[in-house]
């Protein structure tokens, strides 16, 4: 199992939000998150107020991860992501329907943990699900 595997099953599918401090440095960058302002995540802390937003938006959450490369310290993963919209977070009234997009994730580690993070999900196609 690598980094990526344990990382989507435990933070995202299980929702354990002490996983995101188990597997990353404190000053953990994440880049292409669907952050509010398109900002950088920057830290532990921000990438938990985005994961809780996510979270308060939908229910059901399961990332599938199909592919995963690895080589040195970084690890690639191609992933489809599936929920359902049961929540505002988004700034979008919930419409309770399942929405399924895709994306990919690599990840540089240092020393086992995530130290910073790329993203690249099909937002597009998941807020014209939610709309």
């Amino acid at each position: 199992m690598t980094f990526l595997d344990k990382w989507f099953e435990e933070v995202w599918n299980k929702g354990r939000d002490a996983a995101i401090d188990e597997m990353t440095v404190p000053h953990v960058m994440t880049y292409g998150l669907a952050h509010p302002d398109g900002t950088v995540v920057e830290g532990r802390g921000a990438f938990k107020a985005f994961h809780k937003q996510i979270c308060s938006s939908f229910s059901e959450i399961h990332v599938n991860v199909t592919q995963t490369v690895s080589e040195n310290d970084l690890t690639v993963a191609r992933c489809i992501v599936t929920a359902v919209h049961t929540g505002d977070g988004l700034g979008v009234p919930a419409t309770g329907r399942r929405i399924r997009f895709t994306g990919m994730c690599m990840v540089r580690l240092h020393e086992g943990r995530a130290i910073e993070a790329w993203n690249n999900f099909d937002l597009n196609s998941m807020y014209s699900q939610v709309q």
